[in-house]
């Protein structure tokens, strides 16, 4: 039996929908700092000492700020958890960089290496760097946290701060953000220049803070 249109349209809107939850942007934070902790020079840590600092920085980058979300919601301030709305950006997005700042004074009080830190300020700076963009015109928020981790694994490669060859991993990154830049075109939740610009901000944003304040 030959598959309809509208079984391989509804199978691409779950696999789109799949990845853009999967590659959250409040989970990029997390995703970046488990690479920094278990690619990096930082793999000497001991074990349990890196997943307590991932457990932390995940509920301060991620947890809290969904908990925000939903109380938003709840006091229907937003439409949904992804706040495609563009209007209804600013304030979740002046949260969640408040949240990734905490973040970065979090590792900086376990005395951790000051690019990491840099890291989570790098990721603070793109977030406050969308919301502004977002006043005027909506950018993809999804391809900017991957351009930050992007950012995050190109500085640790040039910096010779890895802990083996990461040319590999670095473009397994920008296949996924292809990916995902192509599911969110497939989602209609942004044009080909939104995606393309959402990547650019994060790379830049979280490069140059690790490069010159790192």
């Amino acid at each position: 039996m030959p598959i309809s249109k509208y079984t391989v349209n509804k199978f691409i809107a779950g696999l789109a929908n799949f990845l853009s939850t999967a590659l959250s942007p409040l989970l990029m934070p997390t995703y970046g700092v488990f690479l920094a902790l278990w690619v990096s020079v930082l793999c000497l840590l001991t074990y349990g000492t890196r997943v307590s600092v991932l457990l932390v920085c995940m509920g301060i980058t991620c947890i809290v700020p969904l908990i925000f979300l939903s109380v938003l919601r709840h006091f229907k301030l937003i439409k949904d958890l992804h706040v495609e709305v563009r209007e209804q950006r600013l304030i979740p997005y002046l949260f969640t960089a408040v949240c990734y700042l905490v973040g970065a004074y979090y590792l900086y009080y376990c005395h951790s290496p000051r690019w990491f830190t840099m890291f989570l300020v790098g990721s603070a700076v793109s977030v406050l760097a969308v919301a502004l963009i977002n006043l005027k015109w909506k950018i993809s928020a999804h391809m900017t946290g991957i351009g930050g981790v992007i950012g995050l694994i190109y500085q640790i490669h040039v910096q010779g701060l890895s802990a083996f060859d990461l040319l590999w991993l670095l473009c397994v990154a920008v296949i996924m953000a292809g990916v995902l830049g192509s599911a969110r075109l497939a989602l209609k939740r942004h044009d080909l220049w939104q995606v393309l610009a959402g990547v650019v901000v994060g790379f830049v944003c979280v490069s140059l803070t690790m490069r010159f304040l790192g």
